[in-house]
């Protein structure tokens, strides 16, 4: 395929659908912040289309653009410069989703990635994990879920589900050391002795409660470390807490 014959298949919704998605569209003009912008990246022609038209239906997002292979995926990121990036793992031999995440690991991308995936195997989410994966959707999950982790996301949080997190503290002990992500999700953040304590707790499935009665402070304490714990790190909820943790090794011994 040539360079012009590549440009061409990257179709924008500014070309498809420029009244819906343009930033110069009455919607954007209205003094709205800018939309998410949105790459997906899929082999599948059928899926990508229906995703596709399942994002435009949100006003804050915007699909840019589309790839169906790893090397399409490189070329359109350099492109256009993505806000979020829609990746299935297993794309075509050669340069699949894992390598993808690994060339974009070494780039300087700000571009956050969120890994589709049909698969149930762990090994594959604790790698796309430490790849710098910020999100792992399912792709049987229900479509409000990857809305909802775009946006997730796209404000600096992390995306796994439940099931995928109890996998990760089940092996938090051999994952390896997380590399720097570059700007993207998860940046090291200074947590004060305190908040790590709290934090490892956390991790570790305690409630509230428990987490007070083991620090010997209150439980409306643990509360107020835990609200500033979530605005610092930019999680959402406690399951992004305990990854946080995993993805960090934050280990902190509670002093007795």
């Amino acid at each position: 395929m040539t360079r012009t014959e590549r440009r061409s298949y990257y179709m924008t919704e500014e070309a498809a659908f420029p009244d819906r998605n343009s930033e110069s569209s009455p919607t954007a003009s209205k003094g709205q912040t800018r939309p998410i912008r949105i790459v997906i990246a899929d082999d599948h022609p059928v899926f990508r289309d229906g995703l596709r038209k399942l994002l435009m239906l949100e006003e804050d997002f915007r699909v840019i653009a589309e790839a169906r292979d790893g090397k399409e995926v490189l070329e359109v990121l350099e492109q256009h410069q993505p806000d979020i990036l829609l990746l299935d793992l297993k794309m075509p031999p050669g340069l699949d989703g894992m390598v993808s995440l690994q060339k974009l690991q070494a780039s300087r991308t700000t571009t956050k990635v969120i890994v589709l995936t049909a698969s149930e195997q762990r090994a594959h989410f604790v790698r796309a994990m430490n790849l710098g994966a910020c999100g792992i959707v399912r792709k049987q999950a229900a479509t409000e879920l990857l809305i909802k982790s775009i946006r997730t996301v796209h404000n600096g949080g992390t995306w796994f589900d439940s099931q995928m997190i109890k996998a990760k503290l089940r092996q938090s002990s051999s994952l390896p050391a997380p590399a720097k992500q570059g700007g993207r999700c998860g940046d090291a953040i200074q947590l004060s002795q305190r908040q790590r304590e709290i934090t490892s707790l956390i991790a570790q499935g305690l409630k509230n409660k428990q987490v007070a009665d083991k620090m010997f402070i209150s439980e409306q304490t643990v509360k107020n470390h835990l609200y500033t714990i979530f605005k610092k790190l930019g999680v959402s909820d406690r399951m992004d807490l305990a990854l946080y943790a995993i993805r960090k090794k934050i280990r902190s011994p509670v002093r007795r």
